[in-house]
């Protein structure tokens, strides 16, 4: 009889454990679903972007095969990490400045050991200068 109570108990506190884990994941992909949403919402959706961003760099900068699949996953990258400061930008427009200077200046400096020296300046000379709703590329600057 004490064999089964344990038995009961463990599988209980097993099933508890269980639960008690599944809601957390849960509660975090609710949270990425909303943030992703939030985005998308703000007229932030990374795949139309991602595919803008390399449609212009792809020719832009003569990149090879080898090249592509890496500048693009920098990109994605760069994108997924920006969605994350997007709120910022209208409650705190000083904060995000700093956050997305940060996260280009990471992505100009992962960008430099994909790209060939020609490449990488020809690359810079793309980027606007101010924010332009017309040029993709404003997305990575700004």
């Amino acid at each position: 009889m004490k064999k089964i109570f344990l038995a009961t108990a463990f599988f209980c506190a097993l099933q508890t454990a269980a639960t008690a884990q599944l809601g957390d994941l849960t509660k975090k992909a609710t949270t990425a679903s909303s943030m992703a949403s939030a985005a998308k919402l703000a007229g932030f959706d990374i795949n139309s972007l991602s595919k803008g961003i390399m449609g212009k760099l792809t020719p832009g900068l003569g990149l090879t095969g080898d090249q592509t699949p890496k500048v693009n996953d920098e990109v994605m990258g760069f994108l997924k990490k920006k969605t994350d400061i997007m709120p910022l930008k209208d409650s705190n427009p000083a904060e995000y400045a700093k956050q997305q200077t940060g996260l280009f200046n990471n992505l100009k400096n992962r960008l430099g050991y994909i790209l060939k020296p020609e490449q990488y300046k020809k690359f810079l000379e793309l980027l606007p200068i101010k924010p332009d709703a017309k040029n993709v590329l404003s997305a990575l600057k700004f």
